[in-house]
């Protein structure tokens, strides 16, 4: 690859050909050519700040460890790395302009990295962009490097990066269910089990569910992010090194860890870990739980607010717009709907992970790009979705008290209390009653005079109904 400036344009040359190159572009013939091959999602990778970022703190690290094996001078190392720590905190990312799906397997946004870090370090140097002569974008930014190598260390670099703001948004929204599980611990209701009465339960005890769920996925994220931490760096093509110095591998994993405050690890195999995506698999298959149970909490809110009056009607979400164009005064439970938008998006995002990952052939997969697309959208969606459930949503909701009331007072489920004081018989027949006269199961019992009005105190207290204890006849 050369280059010769003329006027607006500078020309490069590839083994295709020349091309005109903005003068003012900091990347290269080799960006424009997949540019031009890839207009699939008109997203470009610069709009994944992470992942722009990982691959700064890849080839930075490359630098300083050929720097120090011999392999680079000084000065170029210098300016190399000097670029790579601007683009790393967020400077030139609009160049990074190839589109997130795209096929070479990475090597396309590969290619725009190195070029964008070589015409920044060019003109660190005090050089004009595209004197390649003096410092280039493969043999010395990419320096002992594939795409092989690089792309998927930065993708799983970028991906445990965002792994934390998702774990964080996750904890925000369990403390929010926490706390209204707290708020609602003295509030019985009627418990259901396939969408008929069942037990009673506290509210507090139905929303503890919630974060407990919330609990369980933030542990099963943080073993998903572990097994994302094990890298391939100095691989090359294929796993087996070649074009790497032999003490590449672990000098440039000890940098990376150094720059990058995640603790990666070189992979005891490079050539089984050049090909396999199952930690992506794993995190993705982590995403969907997550999507799943998120998915489900929703639809309970949504159950539990249906109403207001022909509902359960149980709780109130915030009211945060005017839910129709033709019906005054309705409002939409629209905070849960668009949380469970996102779970169906994840959902189908794992399915396109599974796909790619199965898709790899022999030493590569050349799927890696869709992975990272599938992913880099799962992550951030379902951040988001957890900031705005937490704060639209589960903070402002209500207990509608008057209505527990009345359907703890109403419910046949109370029998089910019943059972080790008048028999199973008896409490059937007395629940077929009820429900057939539509009278109370309290009435019934003490007009066939089975339990006094004391015993039936004791029996039906909130503790007796809501936690385990052996029950204590008279």
């Amino acid at each position: 690859m050369t280059s010769a400036t003329k006027g607006e344009v500078r020309i490069e040359h590839d083994l295709l050909g020349d091309r005109e190159i903005p003068a003012s572009a900091y990347w290269g013939v080799h960006t424009l050519r997949a540019v031009e091959n890839f207009p699939i999602t008109l997203r470009p990778v610069g709009l994944w700040p992470e992942l722009v970022r990982a691959l700064a703190l890849v080839k930075h690290a490359a630098a300083q460890t050929n720097y120090e094996l011999g392999l680079l001078d000084q000065a170029k190392a210098k300016t190399i790395i000097a670029a790579c720590r601007e683009i790393a905190g967020g400077a030139l990312h609009d160049q990074f302009v190839v589109d997130q799906i795209q096929g070479g397997a990475g090597t396309s946004t590969n290619m725009n990295a190195n070029e964008v870090i070589a015409n920044r370090a060019l003109e660190l140097a005090g050089r004009p962009r595209g004197d390649y002569a003096f410092l280039h974008p493969i043999d010395d930014v990419n320096m002992g490097q594939s795409t092989n190598d690089v792309y998927p260390t930065a993708v799983r670099l970028a991906a445990r990066f965002a792994i934390v703001d998702l774990i964080a948004a996750m904890e925000e929204l369990k403390r929010a269910f926490a706390a209204k599980s707290d708020e609602f611990r003295d509030l019985l209701k009627v418990g259901r089990t396939q969408l008929q009465d069942a037990v009673p339960m506290t509210l507090g005890q139905e929303f503890s569910t919630f974060a407990v769920m919330l609990g369980e996925d933030q542990q099963r994220l943080h073993e998903a992010g572990a097994l994302i931490e094990e890298i391939n760096l100095g691989a090359t093509a294929i796993g087996t090194g070649i074009n790497s110095h032999p003490g590449y591998a672990p000098l440039v994993c000890k940098h990376l860890v150094a720059l990058s405050g995640v603790q990666v690890k070189t992979a005891e195999n490079l050539v089984e870990a050049t090909q396999d995506c199952g930690a992506f698999v794993q995190l993705s298959g982590v995403l969907k739980r997550i999507a799943v149970k998120l998915s489900k909490t929703c639809n309970d809110l949504r159950l539990l607010s249906s109403g207001p009056r022909a509902g359960l009607g149980e709780i109130n979400l915030p009211a945060v717009q005017a839910g129709s164009s033709i019906m005054p005064g309705k409002i939409n439970p629209v905070i849960p709907e668009v949380v469970n938008q996102v779970a169906f998006e994840v959902i189908g995002n794992d399915m396109t992970v599974t796909m790619a990952a199965e898709g790899g052939q022999l030493q590569l997969n050349a799927f890696e790009p869709v992975i990272a697309y599938s992913l880099f959208r799962s992550i951030p969606h379902l951040r988001q979705a957890c900031i705005v459930l937490a704060r639209q949503c589960v903070v402002g909701i209500t207990a509608n008290r008057a209505r527990l009331e009345e359907t703890v007072r109403h419910t046949i489920g109370i029998v089910t209390a019943l059972n080790p004081y008048i028999g199973y018989a008896k409490s059937s027949a007395l629940a077929m009653e009820a429900h057939a006269s539509g009278r109370g199961v309290v009435e019934l019992v003490l007009e066939k005079g089975w339990l006094t009005k004391d015993e039936l105190d004791r029996i039906l207290s909130p503790e007796n109904l809501t936690e385990p204890r052996p029950p204590v006849k008279g």
